[in-house]
């Protein structure tokens, strides 16, 4: 929910803070905070609509975030136990998206993230390190190759280089600077090709690498993308209502297919996806659905149908930690939350580190198993 007021072009959100304190804090007032469903039950009938735009899904989500985060500190308990209970012990693969495009940065690149994959190493902070050095390695083969101006990162941290435009040419930089550093080995790689923003409704077909291309002309991008690169995960390939196509290429690729757009977090969405066999993975982003305890029916309703879960971050993060938590709570191996270097992503980074040194020699750090960790 936005103002849409001149102040702050419109994107203020008053109104939504004023849903928290003078309609939503009036009804939860007196009620236990370890009562999560409950109370987040009690918004939704307080709103009153499917997708939460009576009372906003921004000031729900973020009082359904702050009940749980009371709760724990009111047992004494990290969020990542006081979710997880004493099972929670997993650090996730970190997915860093290091060369960025799409809608998030201003290039040529089609495919909105190229990512690293560092599991190979043993630990999370082994993998943070080997995956800050390859970040800054790749700096160099970006100003070499494509200019200084390719320095200027994104919304999430990646370069941006200049004249960039197929993601092949991005992979080989990754590579190239995997490779300088001794990691042929320990790195896989990863896309969020967010489809959707580059499928043409007019047309019916999908504008990639200034060509009109079809359903089955991307399929067959990816397969020899794949053939050529060790792509391991690709999130979003095709427009987000194409489950027949996420079938199609869950069956001809033997990859994680992760679903963004396609299930919203959203357990019905999911539901339809399971039975269609679209993709094999969730991406979980609890202000998708509006509380946390309809994000984590959906993350239970994906693990319980063999579906991995990939925590993420959304291009407004804050440097509020719980999403780092969340993680860890529900064991779900593998996070993406932007380049290291903002701010906002560094604080996620750094809470796992934390977690990590307090699980002590019960952390397990998911790497190769990021899917399915357990």
């Amino acid at each position: 929910m936005r103002d849409g007021e001149k102040r702050f072009l419109g994107f203020g959100v008053r109104k939504a803070i004023q849903n928290v304190e003078n309609v939503i804090a009036p009804q939860l007032t007196r009620m236990d905070v370890r009562d999560q469903r409950e109370i987040d039950q009690t918004m939704i009938e307080l709103d009153g609509t499917k997708d939460k735009s009576n009372l906003g899904a921004n000031a729900i989500v973020g009082v359904s975030l702050c009940v749980a985060k009371v709760a724990a500190d009111s047992l004494e308990l990290p969020l990542y136990r006081y979710i997880g209970s004493a099972n929670a012990n997993i650090l996730p693969t970190p997915l860093l998206n290091l060369i960025n495009g799409g809608k998030l940065a201003a290039t040529e690149l089609d495919f909105q993230e190229h990512i690293v994959m560092p599991v190979g190493a043993k630990s999370f902070f082994e993998a943070m390190r080997m995956g800050t050095e390859v970040y800054l390695e790749l700096a160099k083969i970006m100003e070499r190759d494509w200019g200084r101006h390719s320095l200027n990162t994104a919304d999430e941290g990646g370069y941006t280089p200049i004249g960039m435009k197929d993601p092949r040419e991005a992979f080989d930089a990754e590579l190239e600077a995997i490779e300088e550093l001794g990691y042929r080995d320990e790195f896989v790689l990863g896309i969020d090709a967010a489809a959707t923003h580059f499928y043409n409704e007019k047309k019916k077909n999908y504008i990639f690498m200034e060509r009109e291309m079809n359903r089955e002309q991307m399929i067959d991008f990816y397969e020899d993308l794949c053939s050529a690169y060790p792509v391991k995960s690709i999130e979003d390939p095709l427009m987000e209502e194409d489950f027949e196509g996420f079938a199609e290429l869950t069956r001809s690729l033997n990859i994680q297919i992760v679903g963004d757009d396609l299930f919203v977090t959203n357990v019905e969405r999911l539901k339809k996806g399971i039975e269609e066999g679209a993709g094999n993975a969730l991406l979980w982003k609890v202000n998708q659905v509006g509380t946390l305890t309809e994000a984590l029916d959906t993350a239970e309703f994906a693990y319980r149908n063999g579906y991995g879960v990939q925590v993420s971050e959304r291009s407004g993060q804050t440097e509020d930690t719980w999403l780092a938590d969340m993680a860890v709570a529900l064991n779900a191996g593998q996070i993406k939350t932007g380049a290291p270097c903002r701010g906002e992503r560094i604080s996620q980074y750094n809470r796992l580190f934390r977690i990590e040194e307090e699980l002590g020699k019960s952390a397990r750090y998911a790497g190769k198993n990021f899917r399915r960790p357990l």
